[in-house]
């Protein structure tokens, strides 16, 4: 079994987010041009450019720069940017364009929006959040979180007591959940869990036993319902529903995401298409209303499942995750709710029960015939990391932005689904961020063993995880002192 913490950083946040900066601020919108030192196995150290998107700290780091910084090693990739494009190719040399590691210009003070441009690795489409901006050169340059490209690279890496960004790049990308709750990451969720849906064995979990708002990750709750209507031959797949007036007023509405209209006519099959891919909330309706007849008594349904499941924080008010209006003279804002380990268990049983859901919720898109109209699944994580086969994303002003993953792993005997959920992020940057960090090491845990408090491994039990403030100081005390090798 692997060493867990081989050079690992004591604090990984520090390492996603500390460089030696410039001291500068600015308000939230602009960006705060720096510089830190990259060093590759201990070769050569480089200046690397930054970015601090807002606010001090939440550093991006220029790609040719951090090319012509890994050039000649294992990890070595060639780069081309335009004004909204990247390409990056893994194994290629990088031919410098005679403006990497160079400080920035007295003058310069960027104000660049961090936004998904389009970005291929190895010919792929991707999904990450990059600054793209033009340089004094006239070349373009791509700005990207130091924690993004160590996952696409695969490679290890701390910070220094001297604040040298280290890189081994004969190293994988090393994830330690109780370092980075001691480090305070996940103070900007509500709540995550990551764990062996198969098994029912969880790796790591955080502030997990807590009921939130949980937005239209609902859905996968209309999802397990509709499998077992499927299932009992109440519906099928190929069978068509026609629009009621109430589905298109909530696709008329600000929440709407599929232009449904009454009347018309679409299959079961692209309804949960609809629902699942792009998150429709008309369709999730739809759902309902074809399995129960109405909204009112599928909530009924919904509930009375989760009781079954023993999902003991989970409640809900409707069919697809918006909020809920009572009809009080002051209404009341309702919204489902649902903790990360009731969240578990759902998954769990959905993936067990009916496995073949997974051929919905792995595709990125897909083609609603009926409409004649293509859908997107929201999921970023489909496109980064091999393996992944779903869930569902969600998003609410009071639920903040969730996601729920589900990937696949192999033990020589069968394949498990591990789950990755987070609730409560603060946008869907950090949502995917979070969920990616966690996804690899759900997979580091289900092939070495999960880390205990102390961050060494524990194959055998993860019911000793630093998940509270008590145990975190514990960890930062008993590891007082050490200090890394570089």
């Amino acid at each position: 079994m692997k060493t867990i913490l081989q050079k690992t950083s004591a604090l990984l946040l520090s390492v996603i987010l500390i460089c030696a900066l410039l001291s500068m601020r600015t308000e939230a919108g602009f960006q705060i041009p720096g510089t830190c030192r990259v060093q590759a196995d201990s070769g050569t150290v480089y200046t690397v450019k930054t970015l601090d998107h807002g606010y001090d700290h939440n550093t991006y780091l220029s790609l040719r720069d951090m090319a012509a910084a890994l050039a000649g090693t294992d990890k070595a990739f060639s780069v081309e940017i335009t004004g909204n494009t990247v390409s990056l190719n893994t194994g290629e040399a990088y031919f410098s364009v005679d403006a990497e590691n160079e400080p920035w210009e007295d003058d310069e003070n960027p104000d660049l929006s961090l936004r998904r441009n389009e970005i291929k690795i190895n010919g792929q489409e991707v999904s990450y959040y990059t600054m793209i901006m033009k340089m004094p050169s006239g070349h373009y340059d791509c700005f990207m979180m130091t924690v993004d490209l160590a996952m696409i690279l695969d490679l290890n890496f701390t910070v220094s007591d001297t604040g040298t960004l280290c890189l081994y790049t004969q190293e994988p990308f090393r994830v330690s959940p109780a370092e980075l709750e001691a480090a305070g990451y996940f103070y900007g969720v509500n709540s995550v869990l990551t764990g062996d849906a198969t098994t029912g064995e969880i790796y790591y979990r955080y502030q997990s036993d807590t009921a939130w708002p949980i937005a239209s990750t609902s859905k996968l709750m209309t999802c397990l319902l509709a499998m077992e209507a499927l299932q009992t031959g109440q519906i099928s797949l190929s069978e068509t529903v026609t629009i009621s007036e109430a589905v298109q007023a909530l696709a008329d509405s600000a929440d709407g995401v599929i232009p449904l209209k009454a009347g018309e006519q679409i299959t079961v099959q692209e309804l949960l298409y609809g629902a699942l891919l792009p998150s429709s909330n008309e369709c999730a309706l739809c759902l309902a209303e074809t399995i129960a007849g109405s909204e009112e008594a599928f909530v009924q349904r919904m509930n009375q499942k989760a009781q079954e499941l023993g999902l003991s924080q989970a409640y809900f008010y409707n069919s697809h995750g918006l909020p809920s209006y009572t009809q009080d003279p002051v209404p009341a804002k309702r919204q489902n709710r649902m903790s990360a380990e009731d969240m578990f268990r759902l998954i769990s049983s959905l993936l067990n029960v009916y496995p073949q859901i997974t051929d919905i919720i792995s595709l990125e898109r897909v083609t609603l015939e009926s409409l004649d109209l293509e859908v997107r699944n929201t999921n970023p994580l489909l496109r980064n990391l091999s393996g992944v086969t779903g869930l569902k994303t969600g998003t609410t002003n009071k639920a903040g932005a969730c996601l729920v993953t589900s990937l696949t792993a192999d033990d020589g005997t069968m394949e498990h689904d591990l789950a990755v959920i987070v609730l409560g992020a603060e946008d869907s940057i950090e949502r995917g961020r979070v969920s990616g960090i966690l996804a690899r090491y759900a997979l580091q845990a289900f092939h070495e063993g999960a880390e205990n408090e102390g961050g060494a491994v524990d194959g055998q039990n993860s019911g000793n995880l630093p998940t509270n403030a008590e145990a975190a100081v514990t960890w930062i005390l008993r590891n007082a002192g050490k200090r890394m090798e570089h």
